[in-house]
């Protein structure tokens, strides 16, 4: 029954972003234009180009500086100050070269996209006993790499959040859009998912992202990191229901592009407890960051919602 499942929060009238000036929608567009460009650019220029980016944005963007650094200190309390500054550095550095490798992944052929991201362990995904499945993607710098890549090998349904800009919105849109016609479903509210599973029921694999907070309603804390992490529990949750096979994708970005490892189906899972089986994908995933730990988008404040009479975080 759907309606056991913690389905995404419907968006309120006060969640509405002002709308974008003329002169925001222009600049957007050149924007939009420059990283198309860029596919044209070799691997070696993409990482100069990333590493001037990256020191630009460091002082640019204060606010998103606060987080990484806020979140790493959360995270890894062990670390000195001046480590964390370096580690949070590279984080910038990898964002930006994601963002460069967008060129490729809105503009070049299926054949450019797989040149650029490599899959390990794809014949899981494939496999048609591994249906109905959920491929569990956290966000690391190669999320939108591999999710685009996903699409030259096998047609998907995934949910994605819409983009205040539009000039941003529509470019997004189009660049996940490009290849075998993915179902893309924006998050609006609870028909959301009821529409999910329907494709699941066809066969296609479910490409979800695990690791927001998407505020108090429907989510569990569980630790994430040693901090309760405002959590859905939507993979123990659909995959009992849908009686669904669970993979995790987790992109790593190298010197010349990407690697994706696609796990085999996850062993005992789910349970009977969607707190313990969300707590066992905290840790999980946990253990992928610690082997990298600059390779995950510490930019959004994961401890933004906090257990009823605890303080803010940021």
């Amino acid at each position: 029954d759907h309606r056991d499942l913690h389905s995404f929060p419907t968006r309120r009238s006060s969640d509405l972003k002002p709308e974008v000036s003329s002169l925001n929608l222009l600049l957007s567009r050149g924007w939009v234009q420059l990283v198309k460009s860029f596919r044209y650019l070799s691997m070696p220029m993409r990482w100069r180009l990333a590493r001037v980016a990256a020191a630009v944005l460091w002082f640019a963007v204060p606010k998103r500086r606060h987080v990484i650094l806020r979140n790493l200190e959360l995270c890894f309390p062990e670390l000195s100050r001046t480590e964390r500054e370096s580690l949070a550095k590279r984080v910038y550095v990898r964002l930006a070269r994601a963002a460069i490798d967008h060129g490729t992944l809105w503009c070049g052929s299926a054949e450019d996209v797989r040149s650029l991201v490599h899959f390990h362990g794809i014949e899981h995904l494939l496999n048609p006993e591994n249906r109905p499945v959920i491929v569990v993607s956290p966000h690391f710098a190669g999320l939108d790499a591999a999710g685009i890549a996903l699409n030259t090998y096998v047609r998907g349904v995934s949910l994605y959040q819409t983009q205040s800009n539009p000039v941003w919105d529509e470019a997004l849109l189009k660049g996940r859009l490009r290849f075998s016609n993915p179902v893309l479903i924006a998050k609006s509210g609870d028909s959301d998912l009821r529409r999910v599973m329907r494709e699941m029921k066809t066969g296609l694999p479910f490409y979800y992202l695990p690791d927001m907070d998407h505020g108090r309603r429907n989510s569990i804390f569980v630790p994430f990191f040693g901090v309760e992490a405002a959590t859905l529990p939507m993979v123990s949750r659909l995959a009992r229901v849908m009686q669904a096979k669970v993979l995790w994708c987790i992109a790593t970005m190298t010197e010349t592009g990407y690697q994706v490892e696609i796990s085999e189906a996850w062993e005992n899972f789910p349970t009977n407890d969607p707190h313990a089986d969300t707590c066992r994908l905290n840790a999980e995933l946990e253990t992928f960051i610690r082997q990298q730990p600059d390779q995950y988008l510490w930019v959004h404040r994961r401890f933004k919602t906090r257990p009823e009479g605890e303080r803010s975080l940021y």
